[in-house]
């Protein structure tokens, strides 16, 4: 499975359009990390959990978008884009979403 940012793959032609592929992870924080966290905060260091809580999240999302692109009959996703949001107190939403595409080589 192919998948891109761009709107077309190069040495690719797109042969059919399968409509829309999204997908979401929801995660919510831990209580005892927040602690470090907020100490990491006032030191001005990167929140390494913050930031693998989130890594983890893309990459159910993707991993979610590519299954349902699959499913629809696509050998790759263009236009891939990504949300992020924080949907309630603690929890945060990242949203995947792309045009799951059939490509063959262009000749």
């Amino acid at each position: 499975m192919i998948i891109t940012t761009t709107e077309r793959i190069e040495w690719k032609r797109v042969i059919k359009v399968h409509g829309l592929a999204i997908a979401n992870s929801v995660r919510a924080r831990h209580v005892g990390r927040d602690i470090m966290a907020a100490f990491w905060n006032l030191v001005g260091w990167e929140v390494a959990e913050y930031s693998k809580l989130l890594a983890d999240s893309r990459e159910l999302a993707i991993q979610r978008m590519t299954e349902r692109a699959e499913a629809m009959g696509a050998n790759a996703v263009v236009g891939t884009r990504f949300i992020t949001a924080g949907i309630m107190g603690g929890a945060s939403e990242i949203l995947a979403y792309g045009t799951p595409v059939e490509v063959k080589e262009e000749v």
